[in-house]
């Protein structure tokens, strides 16, 4: 509990209680890294399955994607694909077993403000999606010689791309009061819009309706921004993608605080 002075707005230990955020930053990566075969290993299997199957069904028979070889534009959309999927499953699934369970006091009774928490566990959310990146880009620069253009790019997509799907996740942990919800939100939510984003084709071979439901969707954006970052060439303008993916972080950052602030579907 907070004594007096942190009543006041100065916490005994400072402003912002930074061990405690980096303790629950830790306990989330530690929680995904204790089944590292499932949480890391297996969307790993599944990235370099995919490939392989589009290596072996389509081959050479299909042309070059935006002047690219079609496995090399491929590549990009399978990395964030995957990073897209298990930043929002490090969140969500954290916070729902916590609720089932019902250990979620556990995390609200420390001193940690709103923004403490959300931080924490938004930093779980980039470890693991920055790791399953890198794992992949490294596979994808040794098997299949695709480089790295831009890596700065790269990297600032990652980045968001992991905080907007952890921020997803947290809303969906805490939205979700059994498993079966969570599933339903992930297979019929995040999944579709993972795989109509862009990932295994570019939007340009669509038409004019659904080329605009496709710069409506953030997901694109992040899959669009990597891609240019790692090949060069992408649907849209980078800074675009920046900007949009950027004020989708700070729209479910803003949800996120507040439902953490005010307890919502959290304490009983």
């Amino acid at each position: 509990m907070m004594n007096e002075d942190s009543q006041m707005g100065v916490r005994r230990f400072g402003r912002v209680n930074w061990l405690g955020t980096w303790t629950l930053t830790q306990r989330e990566i530690r929680r995904f890294m204790n089944v590292w075969s499932q949480t890391v290993m297996a969307p790993l299997i599944n990235a370099g399955l995919f490939l392989m199957i589009f290596t072996i069904a389509i081959g050479s028979q299909r042309g070059d994607v935006m002047g690219v070889p079609f496995m090399t534009f491929l590549a990009p959309g399978i990395l964030t694909m995957t990073v897209i999927q298990n930043a929002f499953a490090n969140t969500s699934s954290s916070l729902a077993s916590a609720k089932v369970q019902g250990n979620i006091v556990d995390t609200l009774m420390p001193p940690l403000s709103a923004g403490e928490l959300v931080a924490g566990y938004l930093c779980g959310a980039i470890a693991r999606g920055g790791l399953v990146a890198a794992v992949i880009a490294i596979g994808a620069v040794m098997f299949l010689g695709v480089g790295l253009q831009n890596p700065t790019w790269v990297l600032v997509f990652v980045l968001l791309g992991s905080i907007l799907m952890g921020g997803l996740g947290m809303i969906a942990g805490i939205f979700a009061n059994k498993f079966d919800q969570l599933s339903a939100i992930s297979n019929f939510l995040v999944t579709p819009l993972a795989f109509l984003s862009g990932t295994f084709y570019s939007i340009e071979a669509l038409p004019p309706f659904m080329q605009a439901l496709s710069h409506a969707n953030p997901f694109f954006y992040i899959i669009d921004g990597v891609r240019f970052g790692m090949i060069g060439v992408s649907d849209s303008s980078p800074w675009v993608g920046l900007l949009v993916v950027g004020s989708a972080c700070l729209v479910v950052i803003g949800i996120c605080l507040r439902w953490m602030h005010t307890g919502y579907r959290l304490k009983a």
